[in-house]
This record gives structure tokens, sequence and C-alpha cells, in this order.
């Protein structure tokens, strides 16, 4: 794990602060090519990685549609039939979006019927999330997607395909950027057993495969040993060592248990009457919520010339009987300077054969888990380590009827494990980061609704005063003017340094854009506003925590009531963040 002093340059400070205030609030800056940004790590420097998703002007292979497929059809009469019932008027059709006329409305609908689409083999992949660095504004870091118009099978249209996963997942004090991504999909022409026109397929390499950028912008690939049909490699965290090395963890695939493999046997065979080619037939394995592969946390250590100079395989907290042929898994997360990584791994729940994922930390050649299963905690993930060996994260149980969270922190040394109080009995709390003074930060829900999408808000907890706080009380009621109620929610803390700034993801409205990124309109003519989420950065100021008015704090509530949706944006996103790792 790295403490940094974030020196990022700024785009946006509020500034005058209010006295009464303990913390500023730094924009970091959103692209004009997307509605949100999230930051995921930072360096000394200043250099701040992470990603923007809500991209405008997605393309569309309009090529590749088969508008005559009945749930195309469907999609597009239930959307008219919707429009309808809410007086408007649906303004494309199929036929247009065939002509290559495709408004916003059009490409909203065409992202969300392929969306649905994301297992279907015969249908365009797209996918949203856009890794960048913030210099300052967000600069996209390009991981493993290509401009695909020249292949066998091309795209109708230029440019990069856009049909990748990137994860940029942290940055060491020198620069070096990690993170992990996907192949882009291909096309492919392929005539099914029994049939005598060729169809079209997408498919593609690997699912995930770690990279690390050098500070000059020359990158290399950590491929796993076990690569077979692509395998899995991923680094979540890196450690710049005092000689001048780096310490990296993550995961990798180790193999293919047997049940797995017979599928792959069984199933993808490539013979002449299959129904799709093997490399979909595969593609479909890998994505199946039962993993394919067997993967394992994993440590490399690397010297001053990024040669990979040791592979740990980290292990697991369970033994594998003889009659389990299915995948187990663990993962590293985080690493502290003294070389302790902790993140989760399959156990046992109990004594019996059911398997569960609990928070767990690898030290000494083996792998601990701490949880207590006698008080029914049932799954989890280790989120960050500090210096002192403690480690923070959350841990699940069914509290009032259903699954929730608990954020926790655990000290190595004593081997004590501690659940603070956070907002209320049922709220599900999640901790992100731990710094060196014993610090937690994350979020956690501030509604006590039954909905499962409770509206979140981002918390510190000081360790050593014992002391939940809610980090929206320790900025300003008002704006800069006074009068005018602060624009930011910070909904998700994402990490905090030596010097308690804070680094994570705000609220705020702006001017609604449509998915090519144009102003929204109502029907009168009237611009529309919408909530977006900006990655910010939180700066400690002289003054004290203010006691809003109660007009302003009920304003400041129902102004926010509208973030329930965007909760789902501030999820832990495997694919986005280091911290938590699906």
């Amino acid at each position: 794990m790295k403490y940094k002093l974030i020196a990022i340059a700024i785009t946006t400070i509020l500034s005058p602060q209010i006295n009464a205030a303990t913390y500023k609030v730094v924009e970091l800056g959103n692209a004009d090519t997307a509605k949100h940004s999230y930051v995921t790590d930072f360096n000394d420097s200043g250099t701040a990685i992470g990603v923007i998703r809500g991209n405008y002007n997605l393309p569309i292979d309009v090529s590749a549609i088969d508008f005559e497929d009945n749930t195309l059809e469907n999609a597009w009469d239930n959307q008219k039939t919707y429009e309808e019932s809410i007086d408007k008027t649906i303004t494309f059709t199929l036929a247009d979006i065939q002509a290559g006329t495709i408004n916003a409305d059009a490409l909203s609908f065409m992202k969300t019927f392929l969306a649905g689409k994301s297992g279907d083999a015969n249908w365009q992949k797209m996918s949203d999330p856009i890794a960048v660095s913030f210099s300052p504004l967000p600069e996209e870091q390009l991981f493993f997607d290509q401009d695909l118009s020249n292949q066998d099978v091309p795209y109708d249209y230029t440019g990069l395909s856009r049909s990748v996963n990137n994860n940029f997942t942290a940055i060491s004090e020198n620069g070096v950027k990690v993170g992990w991504g996907s192949a882009p999909y291909t096309k492919e022409m392929f005539t099914p057993g029994g049939e005598t026109e060729a169809e079209l397929f997408y498919s593609r390499e690997f699912e995930n495969r770690a990279r690390v950028i050098k500070p000059d912008g020359t990158f290399f690939d950590i491929v796993p040993e076990y690569n077979q049909y692509g395998g899995i490699s991923i680094v979540t965290d890196i450690s710049q060592q005092a000689d001048g090395g780096y310490v990296l963890v993550g995961e990798v695939s180790t193999g293919i248990p047997v049940d797995r493999q017979e599928n792959l046997d069984d199933n993808c065979l490539g013979e002449d009457d299959d129904e799709e080619p093997t490399s979909v037939c595969v593609w479909k394995y890998k994505i199946q919520p039962t993993q394919l592969f067997d993967r394992r946390a994993v440590k490399w250590s690397l010297d001053a010339d990024f040669n990979i100079t040791n592979t740990e395989i980290l292990g697991l907290a369970l033994t594998i009987q003889d009659d389990e042929e299915f995948a187990f898994k663990s993962t590293a997360l985080t690493v502290n300077s003294e070389g302790v990584s902790a993140g989760y791994s399959h156990a046992r729940w109990k004594d019996t054969d059911t398997i569960v994922t609990m928070p767990a930390y690898y030290k000494d050649g083996e792998v601990k888990t701490f949880i207590n299963q006698e008080d029914d905690w049932r799954g989890g993930q280790v989120a960050d380590i500090n210096d002192n060996n403690i480690l923070t994260g959350y841990s699940t149980k069914p509290i009032s009827g259903t699954t929730r969270a608990k954020f926790f922190y655990h000290d190595i040394n004593t081997g004590q494990t501690t659940f603070p109080i956070d907002y209320f009995e049922s709220s599900a709390s999640l901790a992100r980061d731990i710094n060196n003074n014993g610090i937690i930060v994350g979020e956690g829900e501030i509604e006590t609704n039954t909905s499962s999408n409770r509206r979140k808000e981002a918390f510190m907890y000081d360790i050593n005063a014992e002391k939940f706080t809610n980090i929206n009380d320790l900025l300003p009621c008002y704006d800069t003017d006074g009068e005018t109620r602060f624009p930011y929610v910070i909904a998700e803390a994402t990490g905090i340094n030596e010097q308690n700034e804070i680094i994570g993801s705000a609220t705020k409205t702006v001017v609604k854009k449509d998915s090519k990124g144009d102003t929204v309109t109502d029907t009168s003519g009237e611009i529309e506003y919408e909530s977006i989420v900006v990655a910010v950065k939180l700066v400690p100021i002289s003054g004290e925590v203010e006691s809003c008015p109660t007009q302003a704090a009920e304003t400041y509530k129902r102004k926010a009531g509208n973030f329930g949706f965007l909760s789902l944006l501030l999820l832990p996103l495997v694919a986005l963040r280091r911290k938590f790792l699906k």
C-alpha cells in the first residue's frame, strides 16, 4: 500500500471556503466526451488515474445488426409504447438506424438493447468505461483496444472498437501505472452444421490481462504461466521498493479444474457439425458465473529494470478435497511496505462443504482468514492494509432479513477484529482505505428504507478516537456566495493519505447531456439538469464543523434525493477499482 502526498493539478477549487468547514473540495475534472469520472489512485507528484463512464457517441456497427430479429423488433415496439404512455413521440425507427441515421434517442435505445445481448455471440459488444490519467483533465490510456477496420470481417466504423474492459488500478510514486484489461472482440463468419449460410459471431482472445506502464509511456504485459484459452492475469496494487524495484499483487490463472475441462472437451469440439466456432464456445464458458479457471492470489517481484525476478502464488484459505473438481479462487488486492498482502479467498463455511468468500491476508507463506463465522459472517473482502499491519474491509451477514455488508478493521499484531458502529444498524457500509494514522474511509447507506438501492454517503472512522463521521458534515453548508446550497455530495471515499487528504467520488447537478453529448431541453425548450459523478480530492483546512440551518439541511436532503439511481454507478466496480475486485 502506498500513502501519497496528493499534489494534483487543480481543475476547480471551491475558494474561498466557508471558515466553519474543515475540508475543501477539489474537482479533478470531467472529460468532454463522458458524463462521469472516478479516481482510483494518486501519487506524490500529482498524477491521478481513474476511469470515465457514460461516454458519448459510442459507435454502432449497423452492418452487423439483424433488423429482422424478433427481439429487436419487440424492443422497439416496447420503447414506442412506453414513450406514448408518457405523451412523447418516438423520434426514430429501426429503418432510420438501418440507414445509418442514428439520433441520440436511437443511440440510447441501441446501447440498452445491446447491453441485454452481452451474452449472445451474434451481437455487437460495447464497453463503456475508459481508463484515464488526470493531467489535469482526463486523458485516455489505451490498453488493448484497437482499430478493427482492417480485420478479415471489419466493423463498419473507423477508430477503436470500444468493446474492451479498461481498468486502471494503482500508480507508484515514480509514475509506474498498473491495471488490466480485455482483448477487443473480433468478428468471424461461420456456417453452423446443417446450415448453408454463414452467420456472424463475436469473440475475443482473453478476458483479463495485466499491464504495467512505465513512466516513459512504454509498457509490458504480464502473461500468466497458464495461458490456455487466454488465461487470466490481474494486477491490483504496486509498491515501490527502496532498492528501486517493485512489488505487484493481483491474481492469475493456474489451471482449469476437471469438471470445467470436461465441459470444454464435450461441447467445444471444433467439429464440422458444430453450431458455433470453437472460440465462441470457449468464450461462453469464460463469461459464465461459474468460473472456468482456477485463480490464485499472486505477488510479483520486479527489479529496477522491470524484469520479473520472482512470482509467488499465495495460495488458498482451504485445502481442496479429492472430490472437489470445480474452480477455486483467491485474490490479493493490496500490499503494504512490509510485503504483507491481503484480499479475499474461498474458504469453508464453518466445518461444512459449503464454499464462501472470506477476507484474508497473506503473510509468511500462509493464508489467514480472521472473521468469526460463529457470528454468522458469511463473506467479504479486505480492501486495504496500512504499514502498521491493520487491515480494513467489509464482511457480510444477514441483518433484518437482508444480507448486508459491514466495515471492519483487524489488527494482525493482536488478532483483534472490530466492527465499528456506522450510520445505523441495518446500514450497509464498505471500507475502502486506511492510512498510518488509523483513519479509515469508505461509504455507507444513510437511508433506512427497505429498498435495495439506498442512498450512500462517504464516511471516515478514526480508530484511535473511535469516532465515525459523515464526510459531508465536514463540508460547508453553502457555496461561495454564502446562499446557494453546497453543490457537492461526497458519495464515496476511495483513499486517504498521511495528511488526511481524501480522494473519492461526488455528485453535482449540471446541464443534462444526451447520448451524443448535446444539451437536453424539455418540450418547452427549457434546459434540463441532471446529477453526475465527478472525481474529487478533499483537502483539510482550518475551521470547525458547521451545523447547517434547518432550511439548508432540508434542501440538501431533497436535492440529493435523486441520487438513488446514481448509487448503481458507485457500487464497488471491480472493473474499475483495485480495492474491490469481482
